[in-house]
């Protein structure tokens, strides 16, 4: 009897076991996208319901990655560098205090707000590493990283004003473009140095994770500008897909729902470095500034979402003028590509959204970023007062309100500033072009 009993019980001892490993293989398969999000569908970013999510983009540039052309800097270029001679000028506590008050002051939701309702859909969010993995053991999340608040706060600004963000790693770890603006050694380390891949990949799977449920974010942006053009990029350009691979890997471990946005290597230009697409709710994203704005500029982005039928957006253009913002706009457009212009506040610039006014006492601190660091001791050095007076009526003018706003930028992208907003003092309508294409202003920006 107890033969008998043991030996129908076997075979379906043996059915249960064999059906253990599909169990476990199901219980880790990653969860199935919420509804809710914007996703891609064929050549679209569609909206929950199905309509066409249009990308009418402005970037954050200079927030959380500071730039030395944004400073007036034209030889202290990188993080880094801008850092130093702030250091340099003001001393470390008063560096230090300058720049946790720029980034509370920078971006504010009074900017978030102007934007939305100008038109804009979207902000692309360029991050740096440093602000969320641990500076003393960078393998590690830090979980109080400053750019977990800064970012929290801004989603949610965008919730309330019915704005999306891009994330952008801007400055990954070790750096992957090479030059000054990921702030690395300038030489894209992050695909040769495993640890420094290693570092990406967690900091992507972190930023995922927390923001997984945000329908306030359209999705992550994840490398910038990917191997420059001066480095080897035979050998670099065939690791790009692979370590895209490796990053959407561990999002998706985390993260169903967000779309993905793959830039091309050589400043996000070159396409050729693509195979089809390896994942499902993947877009494109190509950078091209001063380029003639006909179609040829632009076919082969286009013929790369027609053959694969993938969305695809412009996620940096612009700094010209405004003649060649609209063109170049309505050009993209007529394509159906997305656009996100570079970049939204700049110091004393017509080329942007929202103009800094240049403080008195600016042009020598520019001076000592536009020298080599081994001339400042022999130059002539502003007080402490001076260059601290100066920072902090820089941050004054940096605050929306007090920001002269390009109304004429604003409409070269098709949208207005909104007469009844509250905004900056308006500068920049378009009187006319002159024979080099730079445009004359009625009203300075500033």
């Amino acid at each position: 009897m107890i033969f008998h009993f043991l030996s129908r019980l076997l075979p379906l001892a043996v059915l249960l076991l064999a059906a253990a490993p599909l169990a476990r293989a199901q219980s880790d398969a990653p969860a199935s996208p919420t509804p809710g999000f914007v996703r891609v569908e064929g050549k679209r970013f569609v909206n929950p319901d199905g309509s066409t999510f249009p990308i009418r983009g402005m970037s954050f540039g200079n927030w959380l990655l500071p730039e030395g052309y944004m400073f007036k800097f034209t030889v202290q270029r990188s993080p880094a560098d801008i850092e130093g001679v702030i250091e340099y000028l003001a001393g470390p506590e008063e560096a230090a205090r300058f720049w946790k008050d720029f980034r509370e002051t920078y971006i504010r939701e009074e900017d978030v707000a102007f934007l939305a309702a100008s038109g804009f859909t979207t902000v692309r969010v360029p991050l740096h590493w440093k602000f969320f993995l641990d500076p003393k053991n960078p393998d590690s999340v830090d979980p109080n990283g400053e750019g977990w608040v800064l970012i929290d706060r801004l989603v949610g600004w965008a919730k309330t004003h019915g704005i999306k963000l891009i994330l952008d790693i801007h400055a990954a770890p070790g750096g992957q473009t090479g030059v000054n603006h990921d702030d690395g050694v300038g030489y894209p380390l992050t695909f040769y140095v495993p640890e420094f891949k290693r570092r990406t990949i967690t900091m992507w799977r972190a930023i995922a994770e927390r923001y997984r449920d945000e329908t306030a974010v359209l999705g992550y942006d994840l490398l910038n500008e990917p191997v420059t053009p001066y480095h080897d990029t035979d050998f670099l350009n065939s690791r790009l897909e692979p370590f895209y691979r490796d990053l959407v890997t561990a999002i998706r471990e985390v993260d169903p729902n967000h779309p993905i946005m793959l830039a091309g290597a050589q400043w996000s230009t070159n396409f050729d470095v693509f195979g089809p697409p390896f994942a499902e709710n993947l877009g494109y994203t190509y950078h091209m500034f001063w380029a003639a704005p006909q179609r040829s500029s632009i076919q082969k982005y286009a013929n790369f979402a027609n053959r694969w039928q993938v969305p695809i957006f412009v996620g940096e253009t612009g700094e010209l003028n405004n003649d060649w913002n609209a063109q170049f706009r309505a050009l993209n457009e007529r394509f159906g590509i997305g656009w996100s212009f570079w970049t939204y506040k700049n110091l004393d610039s017509p080329s942007t959204v929202a103009s800094i006014r240049k403080p008195a006492g600016w042009d020598a601190i520019a001076h000592f970023g536009s020298v080599p660091r081994s001339q400042w001791a022999t130059m002539d050095k502003p007080s402490r007062e001076a260059v601290q007076a100066t920072l902090r009526a820089y941050l004054d003018n940096a605050r929306f309100a007090n920001t002269a706003v390009n109304r004429g930028y604003v409409a070269s992208l098709g949208l207005k500033v909104p007469e009844t907003a509250s905004t900056g003092a308006p500068c920049g309508r378009l009187a006319s072009l002159d024979p080099a294409g730079a445009s004359q202003l009625e009203t300075p920006c500033p």
